[in-house]
């Protein structure tokens, strides 16, 4: 594999941060590597990686406080983020995608399984469009080709694993999405994650979308649909 992409690392183990450094590095990508959080928002700061493979537990400030920070600032809230931690409970796999983690991987793992992931979140970023580049609802704009919400007209900042919710959502044109079929499209078949995954990322996609959420319906018992308002077309 040939790759010029970049890859921020997080791990305060210097062993298997060089391990992960090592089998990245011999897929093609170029990773930079830091023990810290602090350090970590300097480097995110000065060189934004194409990925972003973080730790939870850190000296210092936790990974918790780097993605809370990172996804609160516009120029870094686009980073995709693999966290790699030792909290293997489904609560904390929930608080890690609440906090706005992209993919989620426990130690010990399988490098085998860690590549794949990050292959993975790299193409469902940069994956090509396909048809329209826009789509439209109400007050919702999304441009796939500049990666760019707009709700009446300002700005959203979202996520990867948002961004491609709510493409998946609006490009269904009212028909209902299960939970299944959300996690298949935007998450990758490979992914081993529970319903109530999709569920934490439409709860904060709602939050960002402000009133227009109430496009997006929970249908009891099968997934989710996103309607757009009595007379408005798309």
């Amino acid at each position: 594999m040939s790759t010029n992409k970049t890859v921020l690392i997080v791990e305060d183990e210097a062993d298997l941060a060089e391990v992960v450094r090592y089998n990245l590095e011999r897929e093609g990508y170029r990773c930079r590597c830091v023990a810290d959080g602090t350090s970590a928002l300097v480097e995110l700061r000065r060189e934004q990686p194409d990925v972003l493979i973080l730790d939870r537990m850190l000296p210092g400030m936790s990974g918790d406080e780097v993605i809370n920070k990172l996804r609160r600032e516009p120029n870094t809230a686009g980073i995709p983020v693999l966290m790699l931690t030792a909290k293997s409970e489904e609560s904390d796999e929930l608080i890690g995608f609440a906090l706005g983690a992209d993919d989620y991987v426990t130690k010990p793992f399988s490098m085998k399984l860690l590549l794949a992931r990050v292959d993975a979140l790299l193409r469902r970023v940069s994956a090509p469009a396909a048809g329209s580049d826009v789509l439209t609802a109400g007050p919702i704009c999304l441009d796939r080709s500049r990666h760019e919400l707009k709700v009446n007209d300002e700005s959203v900042t979202l996520t990867s694993t948002e961004f491609g919710l709510l493409w998946e959502l609006l490009a269904a044109r009212g028909r209902v999405l299960s939970r299944d079929q959300l996690i298949d499209a935007v998450l990758g078949g490979s992914t081993v994650v529970t319903d109530r995954t999709i569920d934490v990322h439409v709860a904060a996609l709602r939050k960002k979308l402000g009133k227009a959420s109430a496009l997006i319906q929970t249908v009891r018992g099968v997934g989710y649909t996103l309607r757009p308002p009595p007379g408005v077309g798309r």
